[in-house]
C-alpha cells in the first residue's frame, strides 16, 4: 500500500500507520502487525463483546461514569455491530495475548471510530471500556458467546433434526 492509503494514528507508544478505511484504531494495527493472522475470531464471539459493550455502556450512564450522549452512541454503535455489520473490522487472530486485551481494544476502537462517525466524540479507554477490564470482558464473552451459539445454532439445528 503507497502512504495515500493510511492515516497515522498514535497513543501511548507513538504512531502507528493505519489502512485508511480501517474502523480499528492503533492498538489493534499493533496486534495485526505482531500477531500472524491464523483464524480470526468468530463472529459469534465479536457479537457477544458488543453486547457487553452495550450493556457496560448503559450501566455507566447510570453510575454517571460516561453521560447520555456518548452512552447512547456506543449503544448505537454496538447494536450495529450486532446486526451483523462491520464484520472486517474485527482483524485480531484468535491467537493473541492470553487476556484477549488486543480483542477487547478492537471492538473499543470500531465502537469510537463508528460513534465519531456519527459525529459523537468517544474515547476507546476513557468511554467504551469505562470501568471495564479484558480480564472481565473477554471471559464474559466466552460465556455469552457460547450462549449465542446454543440458542443460534445449536437449539435450531436439532430442531431441524427432529423434524426430519
Amino acid at each position: 500500500m503507497s502512504a495515500s492509503e493510511f492515516r497515522v494514528e498514535a497513543d501511548s507508544l507513538g504512531e502507528v500507520n493505519i489502512p485508511k478505511q480501517a474502523l480499528w484504531g492503533a492498538q489493534t494495527q499493533r496486534a495485526v502487525d505482531n500477531f500472524p493472522q491464523f483464524a480470526p475470531l468468530p463472529f459469534l464471539f465479536i457479537q457477544a463483546v458488543a453486547h457487553i459493550k452495550a450493556a457496560a455502556a448503559k450501566a455507566n450512564l447510570v453510575t454517571g461514569a460516561i453521560d447520555s450522549e456518548r452512552a447512547q452512541a456506543i449503544v448505537n454503535a454496538a447494536d450495529t455491530i450486532i446486526a451483523g455489520e462491520h464484520q472486517t473490522a474485527f482483524p485480531v487472530d484468535v491467537y493473541q495475548t492470553g487476556s484477549g486485551t488486543s480483542t477487547n481494544m478492537n471492538m473499543n476502537e470500531v465502537i469510537a471510530h463508528l460513534c465519531a462517525q456519527a459525529g459523537v466524540e468517544v474515547l476507546p479507554n476513557d468511554h467504551v471500556n469505562a470501568s471495564q477490564s479484558s480480564n472481565d470482558t473477554i471471559p464474559t464473552a466466552i460465556h455469552l458467546s457460547s450462549l449465542l451459539v446454543l440458542t443460534q445454532q445449536l437449539l435450531p439445528a436439532i430442531g431441524a433434526l427432529k423434524r426430519c
